[in-house]
């Protein structure tokens, strides 16, 4: 059902699609938008418990699209350093496809909001259990179980990583 990468040589590992999603700090959910036309939103987010956990308000462009098709992609750029001298970039990417559900209610819910209160404000867990008291029934979470997972590097990249080595 999905496809086999074109640059198979570059493409990483999926512990390594695994790190790049933990670390990232930024993802760019895309979802079949109104009219058909492609929605992409570049967001805040927790990987945690093998699945996306996205921060929203309960209705909008993103619920609405889910609530049409649940089919979603979230992409997260690791490394995008532009080489100019050698008319390259030095990438690093991952990008998973997978099905939206939203939750607004739930121990999920509230696990959800706690892990990505402790990925952006670490060590705040009072603070944060504040936060999240504050915030339900007013705020949703778009949970993403991914399907398929795959990334990417450039090859100047590679070559880099293994001169390291």
């Amino acid at each position: 059902m999905f496809r086999t990468m074109r640059r198979h040589a570059q493409a990483l590992e999926e512990a390594q699609c695994r790190e790049i999603l933990t670390g990232g700090s930024c993802g760019v959910l895309a979802v079949c938008g109104d009219g058909g036309y492609p929605y992409a939103v570049p967001l805040s987010y927790a990987y945690s418990g093998g699945k996306i956990y996205i921060h929203c308000a309960p209705e909008g462009h993103k619920l609405d699209a889910i609530a049409r098709e649940e089919k979603v992609s979230f992409c997260v750029v690791a490394q995008d350093d532009v080489v100019p001298e050698e008319y390259t970039t030095r990438y690093r990417s991952a990008i998973a496809f997978g099905r939206a559900r939203v939750l607004t209610r739930g121990p999920e819910l509230r696990a959800a909001l706690e892990a990505i209160c402790e990925k952006y404000a670490p060590g705040r867990r009072e603070q944060s259990a504040q936060e999240i008291e504050g915030a339900l029934g007013r705020v949703a979470v778009i949970a993403v179980e991914i399907d398929h997972l795959s990334g990417k590097e450039s090859r100047a990249l590679a070559r880099m990583r293994a001169a390291q080595r």
